[in-house]
């Protein structure tokens, strides 16, 4: 076997990275070159007058090469011109000089630098065998310039004038499309006839290739007319497809998907219809593309397809309990709706609103009773939705048409009866492109979803058997139709001995494990988690908690790295450590007695908070101002408290031209925070008198109640949130109107016996309990720390008008 290459010397020379290319010996070509190792590598080269060797990188993505990232052989090459490109890109013309094979890398900074060995092939001796496989490269190589107009001319010639086969194959691989690959196997080919033959078998493949690509291109333009010529690239693919086995009969698909499902025949006789229209378009139409897409939609949805479903009140239960602490009356609700669904299963339309404020697990029990149940979840965020085609969805007539979210929620599910959680139903919005709250009681009416009809699919589909659960923070941004075919069910805020179980039961195991740690790591005590509680959260739920016992197991976890602590036991005196100063100071308000400054109570959407009213009285012309962003019903509330107190100056001592010679200011401090509603009607009184006669109000004390024109007190809304609020703030007793008694037994036993409560019916009883010196105004009715044995008073029904209930502050 005579030797066909021979191992010159060896030097050290700049080295480029090609990505994407591979350059051959004894060829010019030109390149751009980006990055700046590699042009300073060029610079390098160009300052000691020395060759630079060209190398290919296996994989392009890499930024910094290493010896691993890069082939063994390249090419030895002299740079003939460099051009300054924008953006400091840099384009370079290189001639191949020689092969080399990469040693090892000297550096890597500022360029690489390598040493390389150069490789110089032997002159072949002509022999019958080479000079036949010269001569069939020839051929072939003529027969892929042929197929291949984009080839110049230049290169044929320049082919047919060399008799080398190295030479051959090396020109022929660097100017005609190849695999990267391929042309970096024919480079590190060192034997010329080898190389040749290697070449060869590559030109064989391609030469295949571009005839099959001209056949495709002449069937495709047999199947076109004159009209057709736009639809060239389509048709093409088309044909590709055709040569390949690939096309399938697609409407003959649609028959037999038709043909198997469980349709109703209304629907069966509709997408029948549209099927037959689909095999009268063309490919390549609009309406095709259209067709095909509802077809698809409407045979996914799950027709006849059901979950069993397990009704079972013990299962609802232990799944409740598992998943939720407290909430008594709330699980208590729902297991007498699985009871009737146990009993009537043909009941329809029974839909479950659950309302309260957030973080309190209105969204978890939903999903605990489909576990329960054995239904499938799918949830509907509703909140800021404006559209009412999000419901019903577009017609498909229009660009981009879909079905709404109910379909798109029971497709998802993929089955008949799943649970669909409508999350947010409260903060629906309605603009210029509908009412999606209307489009929702079609929806939520079992007397009609059995044929709900989705704008894009124009057929009717049964919503019967679907389970609607909503939520809601508040019930009266809920449109009154819409709400009048749901059950509300109210969640209130958790009390601060539920907030302890739930963190010890649920949420610190939970954030344990998502943060890699065990019991045996991370001890909280009681007393740890009721301060995390009252000094480092304020909220109706958990979610705030969860975040903080989060931060305790973060910085616990850094101690367990880095300290190699075995045991972590955290305390109430280690928080500061772990959580900062504490953000809320609970007893605050009642550290002392103050004039003019009372301690309301308000209602809102996301649970109960303390409203502090103050009131300045100031030598001027009468002039009441009323700020802190307060609505229409609020105000009101000021001046029919001022016109109260103007009739009662004889009994208060006050000044009967007091209105004429003060100015009363009445601020509601967190300006930037709306608030309306008649609640704090007594709050404002209160304050009104005490700042008129410089009577301090008592400490502790915090009170709610809507006040008439003749010192009447009317019950409110929200007595439940509010005194939850009273709870955690640290007051001690709470005013509120008579008529509201019978709403104490809603309140939780723990707040109960933490608060006393003075029932009123008359703003005098108010200010007589409110202010520390006292007013010559009949006794207040009392009503101490609730007693279990206790009966509640027996109160006079209110006049006929004057004792309606507002829900709001």
């Amino acid at each position: 076997m005579s030797k066909e290459y021979d191992i010159l010397h060896t030097s050290t020379m700049p080295v480029i990275a090609l990505r994407g290319l591979t350059v051959f010996p004894n060829v010019l070509i030109h390149f751009e070159v980006a990055r700046e190792a590699s042009v300073r590598a060029l610079e390098a080269a160009m300052t000691a007058g020395s060759p630079i060797f060209l190398v290919g990188q296996k994989d392009i993505a890499v930024e910094e090469p290493e010896l691993n990232d890069l082939y063994q052989v390249g090419t030895i090459s002299n740079i003939r011109q460099i051009l300054r490109m924008p953006g400091d890109n840099v384009r370079v013309m290189v001639e191949g000089q020689g092969r080399g094979r990469l040693l090892q890398l000297l550096r890597a900074q500022p360029y690489l630098e390598a040493e390389v060995r150069e490789i110089q092939a032997v002159e072949s001796r002509g022999s019958a065998k080479t000079e036949a496989l010269v001569r069939a490269a020839y051929e072939l190589f003529q027969d892929y310039a042929e197929l291949s107009p984009k080839l110049s001319p230049d290169l044929m010639v320049h082919v047919l004038a060399s008799e080398d086969p190295g030479h051959i194959a090396d020109y022929i691989a660097q100017n005609i499309p190849m695999r990267n690959s391929d042309k970096q196997s024919i480079l590190e080919e060192l034997r010329p006839v080898k190389r040749l033959e290697k070449l060869y078998r590559l030109l064989e493949r391609e030469v295949e290739i571009l005839s099959l690509d001209q056949e495709i291109q002449e069937r495709a333009r047999e199947q076109m007319n004159d009209h057709q010529r736009d639809y060239y690239l389509r048709e093409q693919m088309k044909a590709i497809q055709s040569e390949l086995g690939e096309e399938a009969d697609e409407i003959e698909e649609f028959r037999e998907k038709i043909a198997r499902a469980a349709l109703p025949d209304e629907v069966r006789e509709k997408l029948n219809k549209e099927l037959s229209r689909l095999a009268k378009q063309s490919y390549s139409s609009s309406e095709s593309t259209v067709l095909r897409g509802y077809l698809d939609t409407c045979l996914e949805l799950p027709w006849g397809k059901r979950t069993k479903e397990k009704i079972s009140v013990p299962a609802v239960q232990k799944a409740l309990d598992q998943d939720h602490f407290g909430l008594d009356k709330v699980k208590r609700r729902i297991l007498e709706f699985v009871a009737v669904k146990q009993l009537a299963p043909e009941l329809k339309g029974q839909i479950i609103c659950l309302v309260g404020p957030p973080g309190v697990g209105k969204t978890s029990i939903a999903m605990s009773m489909a576990r329960a149940m054995n239904r499938k979840l799918a949830r509907i965020s509703l909140g800021g939705v404006s559209d009412e085609a999000e419901i019903r969805g577009h017609r498909k007539t229009y660009v981009g048409a879909m079905p709404g979210r109910i379909i798109s929620a029971v497709n998802q599910a993929k089955s008949c009866n799943p649970l669909i959680l409508l999350d947010e139903i409260d903060k629906l919005g309605r603009d210029h492109r509908g009412d999606p709250a209307s489009a929702l009681l079609e929806v939520l009416d079992g007397e009609q979803n059995a044929t709900f009809r989705d704008n894009f699919l124009e057929i009717p589909f049964d919503l019967s058997d679907v389970l609607f659960v909503t939520t809601a923070n508040a019930t009266d941004t809920i449109p009154r139709p819409l709400l009048d075919r749901m059950e509300v069910i109210e969640l209130s805020s958790y009390t601060d001995e539920e907030k302890v179980q739930i963190a010890k039961r649920h949420l610190l195991p939970k954030e344990l494990k998502r943060h890699g740690l065990t019991k045996k790591q991370l001890k909280v005590s009681d007393g740890a988690l009721r301060e995390i509680i009252a000094a480092y959260t304020r909220e109706s739920g958990v979610r705030v908690l969860e975040r903080r016992l989060a931060a305790l197991c973060r910085k616990a976890a850094m101690k367990v790295v880095t300290e190699d602590v075995k045991l972590i036991r955290i305390t109430d005196r280690d928080l500061e450590e772990y959580l900062g100063v504490p953000r809320y100071h609970p007893e605050r308000q009642a550290l002392e007695e103050r004039v003019g400054v009372v301690n309301g109570l308000a209602w809102t959407s996301v649970g109960g908070e303390l409203l502090e009213v103050e009131v300045n009285v100031v030598p001027g012309s009468g002039k009441v101002e009323l700020t802190g962003n307060l609505g229409d019903v609020m105000k009101e509330s000021a001046h029919a408290a001022l016109s109260f107190i103007r009739s009662q100056t004889d009994r208060l001592n006050i000044s009967a031209d007091f209105y004429k010679e003060k100015d009363i200011h009445v601020h509601f401090p967190e300006g930037a925070v709306p608030k309306d509603g008649p609640s704090a009607g007594i709050a404002i009184t209160t304050a009104m008198v005490s700042a008129l006669t410089g009577t301090p109000v008592r400490r502790g004390l915090a009170m709610t109640g809507e006040v008439t024109l003749r010192g009447r007190v009317l019950p409110i809304g929200g007595l439940k949130e509010k005194t939850m609020a009273a709870f955690r703030n640290g007051i001690k007793t709470v005013i509120i109107p008579a008529e509201n008694a019978k709403d104490l037994e809603e309140i939780d036993q723990t707040v109960r016996k933490a608060l006393q409560f003075i029932l009123v019916e008359r703003a005098d009883q108010v200010l007589a309990h409110a202010l520390s010196a006292p007013l010559e105004t009949p006794a207040p009715r009392r009503r101490g720390r609730p007693k279990k044995s206790e009966p509640l008073p027996d109160l006079p029904p209110s006049p006929q008008g004057e004792g309606s209930s507002r829900v709001s502050q």
